[in-house]
């Protein structure tokens, strides 16, 4: 992406730096490197603090309260409701719904689904899934008799389009595709894979955690069915994200659980639900996490998403480059619409030495199949050593995580 100079000027990652108290501490007597954003990023002040406050100063449930305290709590929660459609450009407020997470929201539509697929019907993933995109798909097809049908991927780590194409079919109910994949940093083209789903009558779930804390999705512009993310992706607390669904899809949907808040009436005749978003939120929710999901999103939008995927292209580039001049070392998913993720291995050593003598040295990498196990099995190994940066990392800690990767080559070979 082209970013304009001014933008460039703009971002002062030092300064940035100082709004994460956690980059300041110690990990084996070193300074932390912290590489292992793709699984969770870090927490600035500024929603550390809305978290505080909320637990000194309001905390009491919501929604259904009278006094005071229950009633500024409501009013952030809805406010931070508020903020995430806004951010996401959703029609509608009520078509946004917490839930704890992306694994959540995705087994709340695959559960929903229940009642509308037929046996014979199919649904389609990609090769490039987390296993939370994978799996209740599988469970939704062995209860409904459904057929899951998989986009294959390529030695770059791209999918298919062509085969795409060829899996589509007046059978096609379902197609659920990631935004970027977790292990690779491929950013998939999702619209594409939506337009040409809903031609033949197919809705579409994108999995978005993480492409969330790179890019800033329009819901309405990318005409998707259900959109999910998790909060803690994207500088905000783990246990909470979001749903993203049309309206008119959220109501043909049923319920994914039943207790208090999800109901309009109750009687031991008959229960009627209430309207969205409560129809999906039963029982007490992660209230806290909600608002500071919201404050989360105010805190990336005020650095600006367009100088935030500049900044981590750079990295990207720099850390690729400086990377692959290690002999032996080989990076896998290099595709040319990527985000800031760099998946690799040396030769002949597995990635979890790799990645404990990192941490030694106060970096901190993710090692394994990282829920992406199809992925390791294509390429015919058991992981990855994964870097993952974000706007907060510096081109400095890249050169120590090289020099990292040398020494660990040298003590293993």
């Amino acid at each position: 992406m082209i970013i304009k100079e001014g933008v460039k000027k703009m971002f002062q990652v030092e300064n940035i730096r100082k709004d994460f108290p956690i980059l300041l501490r110690k990990v084996n007597g070193k300074p932390l490197i912290y590489f292992d954003n793709a699984a969770t990023s870090q927490t600035p002040k500024q929603v550390i603090d809305v978290i505080v406050d909320y637990y000194t100063n309001y905390n009491a449930n919501i929604h259904r309260g009278v006094h005071t305290l229950s009633q500024e709590a409501t009013d952030k929660y809805e406010e931070a409701r508020h903020k995430i459609q806004k951010h996401f450009n959703a029609k509608k407020a009520p078509e946004i719904i917490f839930t704890s997470g992306t694994t959540h929201s995705i087994n709340i539509i695959s559960s929903g689904f229940e009642a509308l697929l037929n046996e014979g019907d199919e649904v389609i993933v990609s090769a490039l899934e987390h296993h939370s995109n994978i799996v209740p798909w599988q469970m939704l097809c062995e209860k409904t008799g459904a057929i899951l049908k998989v986009i294959p991927m390529n030695q770059l780590g791209e999918l298919e389009i062509n085969e795409y194409d060829k899996l589509l079919s007046k059978k096609t109910k379902l197609v659920f595709v990631n935004h970027i994949s977790n292990a690779l940093g491929t950013i998939n083209p999702i619209k594409n894979i939506i337009d040409k789903a809903h031609k033949v009558g197919a809705a579409v779930l994108i999995d978005g955690a993480q492409a969330c804390p790179h890019i800033k999705p329009d819901v309405q512009e990318l005409d998707v069915d259900f959109y999910v993310a998790s909060a803690h992706k994207i500088c905000g607390p783990t246990g909470v994200g979001m749903l993203y669904g049309k309206e008119e899809w959220l109501n043909k949907l049923p319920p994914y659980q039943g207790g208090g808040e999800m109901i309009a009436t109750v009687s031991f005749e008959k229960t009627t639900y209430a309207d969205l978003p409560h129809k999906f939120e039963a029982g007490t929710p992660n209230i806290c996490g909600g608002i500071a999901f919201g404050k989360a999103i105010d805190y990336m939008n005020a650095i600006g998403f367009e100088a935030i995927m500049s900044y981590e292209n750079e990295l990207l580039r720099y850390g690729t480059s400086q990377l692959l001049e290690i002999e032996g070392l080989t990076i896998y998913g290099q595709s040319k619409n990527k985000a800031s993720v760099i998946s690799f291995n040396l030769d002949g050593i597995h990635p979890y030495d790799v990645g404990t003598l990192l941490d030694k040295m106060g970096i901190a990498v993710r090692t394994g199949h990282h829920c992406a196990q199809p992925v390791m099995d294509y390429y015919k190994i058991p992981g990855t050593i994964r870097a993952s940066f974000s706007f907060y990392n510096t081109k400095e800690e890249i050169d120590i995580l090289v020099k990292g990767v040398k020494k660990a080559k040298l003590m293993l070979s």
